[in-house]
């Protein structure tokens, strides 16, 4: 039985049992202090399943050797733009999120493409080229938005070009779609069912990519590039094909967060995810060298259950500032992604 424990604590890892045991703290300062505790759950697995699928864009990266993907604003930047081509052509509920996948597909794979080709010249430097490329097309595109020929009334602002910052999903029935499909209530918590379903699936189908012949070249081409090309492994080859699986899954990933969240996010919305999603995945046990499936569900429960649950705990503490749930947010998400960094420049898992 010791033993058993001793192999928990080895593979499950000392800083995600610690962070486990703030979580579970958390929860009981939020029963002691009189907090919605059903509420807070429900918010939890919300957020879970919402940002699960951009954690899981990050996988794809790692395992064939570029790193994390501080560059995962591309993706999502070819998710939202598959998102506004499904608003243009006026489609609704399900048939508006699929086509919205749909249209990104060949985008996000053109892209991934030549983002794959930039990282190959960069070998070594990726996470920094990363970044950089990261803003820099993000800050190109707040010029893209105000030009593209993008004329719904839901989307253009009413005087001059371009689309708005914010865009509302509920006209159009995509609105809590996920959340909503097959979701049941269990003693007051929430069970997004539909939202945690496509995440497991995503997963799952991913799960069986990366045990396929081209994920398995991937993961040699990324753990040791030299052997892979003695064994005949195209390493450039695989690095492409894991940047594109990754921008993919990001395109992907925006528009689930997107439906979960009731609105699309343009213009600087895109430029900070990647270093949530990467905090998460590296906090689930991930280095910037090796990851599983397992690194992303443990990491996006424990980061984004933590981010649910301390933010309320924190007000009750601080209920006379006004501005303590910002406050608390920025300290409590920052804080993370700054160990989670911390960590992976180690180099390995946290």
């Amino acid at each position: 039985m010791q033993n058993i424990f001793k192999d928990f604590v080895r593979n499950f890892g000392i800083p995600r049992l610690i962070i486990l045991g703030f979580f579970l703290l958390l929860c009981v300062m939020a029963v002691f202090l009189g907090l919605d505790f059903a509420e807070l759950m429900s918010s939890s697995l919300v957020r879970i399943g919402m940002n699960g699928i951009l954690v899981l864009a990050i996988l794809p990266s790692i395992v064939c050797g570029t790193g994390p993907n501080f560059g995962l604003s591309l993706g999502i930047l070819c998710g939202l733009l598959g998102g506004l081509i499904a608003m243009e052509l006026t489609l609704n509920g399900f048939t508006n999120f699929f086509a919205a996948i749909a249209f990104s597909i060949p985008l996000s794979v053109l892209v991934g493409y030549g983002y794959g080709l930039l990282l190959n010249k960069v070998k070594g430097s990726e996470m920094m080229f990363a970044i950089f490329v990261g803003w820099s097309v993000v800050s190109v595109m707040k010029i893209g938005w105000l030009v593209l020929p993008f004329n719904s009334p839901e989307m253009a602002w009413p005087i001059g070009r371009g689309v708005r910052v914010t865009i509302a999903l509920l006209n159009r029935e995509v609105s809590q779609l996920l959340n909503n499909l097959w979701a049941f209530n269990v003693g007051g918590v929430i069970i997004p069912t539909g939202l945690l379903l496509f995440f497991v699936i995503c997963c799952f189908i991913l799960w069986l990519f990366m045990r396929s012949k081209t994920g398995m070249a991937m993961y040699a081409a990324g753990d040791n590039p030299r052997f892979a090309r003695a064994a005949g492994i195209n390493v450039d080859r695989q690095r492409i094909i894991g940047t594109i699986v990754s921008t993919f899954i990001g395109a992907v990933g925006i528009l689930v967060y997107a439906q979960s969240f009731g609105f699309y996010q343009l213009y600087d919305g895109p430029m900070m995810m990647p270093f949530i999603a990467i905090a998460a995945i590296l906090i689930g046990g991930a280095s910037i060298r090796k990851a599983s499936i397992t690194n992303v569900i443990v990491g996006t429960f424990l980061f984004f259950g933590i981010l649910v649950v301390a933010m309320p705990v924190a007000n009750a503490f601080a209920a006379d500032i006004a501005s303590m749930a910002e406050i608390t947010r920025q300290i409590i998400q920052n804080g993370i992604i700054l160990y989670a960094l911390m960590q992976a420049g180690k180099g390995d898992a946290a």
